[in-house]
């Protein structure tokens, strides 16, 4: 008997709900087809924002078509820039960002994230978190830069102060070789954790 696939990308979507709610803003670092931007819009409802990056247009006009499908353009805010520009579009803090690190699903696989400015984003991501904020990085391996990239997050994660608390979220049974999902918490400040 076979294992029910787990969805990643929806275990990711279920984390950052547990954070997330009306009124909040939250970013999509990598807005890709749009899905992740229309699930961060539905969650912070039109009182909220997203701010949603990508250095592709083709990924933007998905994203912008599949938002006003579901009339949620309104509360997003669209960035033709990759995300390691974050904190020139973003002043105050953030309840929530996503990550998703490889190439857009459908488009030009030779076109990917990179470990440089994936690192500068995930940096300033951390540092536009509110406390009790949430960052998901799913982290697609298996394209040419894939493991470096991935490699890069973990050391990176690895080296977060104690502020700071992060697990790899991938469920047992999935082969080392299927994308990673992390997920990084800013702690509450002042209270201490529970076991």
């Amino acid at each position: 008997m076979s294992r029910p696939r787990i969805s990643l990308v929806r275990l990711a979507q279920e984390s950052i709900a547990e954070v997330l709610g009306t009124g909040d803003h939250a970013v999509d670092a990598t807005a890709g087809n749009g899905h992740d931007t229309l699930f961060l819009a539905q969650t912070v409802g039109p009182a909220g924002r997203v701010t949603a990056f990508d250095i592709q247009p083709v990924a933007l006009d998905a994203t912008r078509r599949r938002l006003q499908e579901q009339d949620l353009l309104a509360p997003v805010r669209l960035v033709a820039a990759g995300h390691e520009t974050m904190e020139e579009h973003i002043k105050a803090p953030i309840r929530a960002a996503m990550f998703n690190l490889g190439y857009l699903p459908g488009g030009d696989k030779t076109v990917t994230t990179r470990t440089d400015t994936s690192l500068r984003g995930l940096d300033a991501a951390c540092r536009l978190l509110a406390p009790g904020g949430r960052i998901s990085v799913m982290v697609y391996t298996g394209h040419p830069g894939g493991g470096e990239e991935h490699d890069a997050v973990l050391a990176f994660l690895k080296e977060l102060g104690d502020n700071w608390r992060w697990q790899r979220a991938n469920p047992d049974g999935i082969p080392a070789a299927a994308p990673q999902l992390f997920l990084l918490d800013l702690k509450l400040m002042g209270l201490k954790p529970t076991a």
